[in-house]
């Protein structure tokens, strides 16, 4: 059994291979996955598990607690680990380091559901959150949307992205670190949200026609990162449908009668496999990622195939 750590996952993970393993397995069968969170708002014990036809079983274990954040020597909020069960022993071949792998897994997740419902000429990229999912969706964003001239990052807590929007400014990246967000919603052409706010932050009648709204940090029915407004005036997709049925983001509005759950148009497979146009150059789209661990387990076996072949 393997003990994969965060320095090897960056190694020899980027972007074209991430989304290319990920868009080969939506063109397959789906899923056997499922989910439970034991806790509240103060600690979380997290954990999914999948069993993916021809590319093994796994299971992801994640201890969540926010309070980390005020410790006087701040630890991490999530501390996890993905186990990777092989498709044909049934053996625990590996353990992968967790939030490395949910960086890259979730932001690979956002990008290709991006590729198809973004447009291609958006320029304006606004990306809420400090972590490092919101980090991983500014890079994944960017490798799909190469156009965007403009990153707009914002946080509660501005400071927290300081050395960021300096490394993407050595790479001669326009970046401006938002004070005001209702304004810079109404300039993005792309919004990706990574928070865990129970408040919505983004307000539907600022979203402008034609932009791509991607929430990704709302796990908890409580948790809401955009106003009814905007998920009901949406083309709404997702990429699993009770993950996001379960979210504070499409809950809410939903008992509140704002959406159904035809509402709905396509999940992620749906999207990969389409051929249809998914959206016109007025639309607003908004992509709900609540993740699965098909999308860990996928990572985790492109890692371990390129670190056995540099073995070879």
């Amino acid at each position: 059994m393997k003990l994969v750590s965060a320095e090897q996952i960056n190694a020899v993970l980027d972007w074209p291979g991430v989304l290319g393993a990920l868009r080969q397995v939506h063109l397959g069968a789906r899923p056997f996955i499922d989910d439970y969170l034991l806790g509240d708002s103060e600690y979380g014990l997290f954990s999914r598990g999948v069993i993916l036809p021809g590319f093994g079983a796994g299971v992801k274990i994640a201890s969540i607690c926010p309070g980390n954040l005020k410790a006087t020597l701040p630890l991490p909020v999530e501390q996890a680990a993905f186990v990777v069960i092989d498709e044909h022993t049934k053996a625990i071949v590996a353990i992968c380091d967790g939030p490395a792998i949910t960086a890259w897994k979730t932001a690979g997740d956002s990008a290709l559901a991006g590729e198809r419902l973004s447009r291609q000429d958006s320029s304006n990229l606004l990306v809420l959150g400090a972590g490092p999912v919101a980090r991983a969706l500014t890079e994944a964003y960017l490798h799909i949307r190469p156009g965007i001239r403009k990153v707009m990052l914002w946080n509660r807590t501005s400071s927290k992205l300081e050395s960021f929007a300096a490394q993407l400014r050595a790479r001669r990246i326009d970046v401006t670190l938002v004070c005001d967000l209702d304004e810079a919603v109404g300039h993005a052409d792309i919004i990706a949200s990574a928070t865990a706010s129970t408040i919505p932050l983004i307000k539907g009648r600022l979203v402008q026609p034609g932009t791509h709204v991607d929430l990704v940090g709302g796990f908890r029915s409580d948790m809401q990162e955009a106003d009814a407004q905007l998920v009901g005036s949406a083309r709404l997709y997702v990429d699993d449908r009770k993950g996001a049925l379960n979210s504070g983001d499409f809950q809410i509005p939903l008992r509140a009668g704002v959406i159904s759950e035809e509402s709905i148009q396509a999940d992620l497979f749906e999207i990969c496999q389409s051929r249809a146009a998914l959206r016109q150059p007025e639309d607003i789209t908004l992509y709900k990622n609540t993740g699965g661990a098909h999308l860990d387990l996928t990572v985790c076996q492109y890692v371990l195939r390129h670190l056995a072949s540099k073995v070879g």
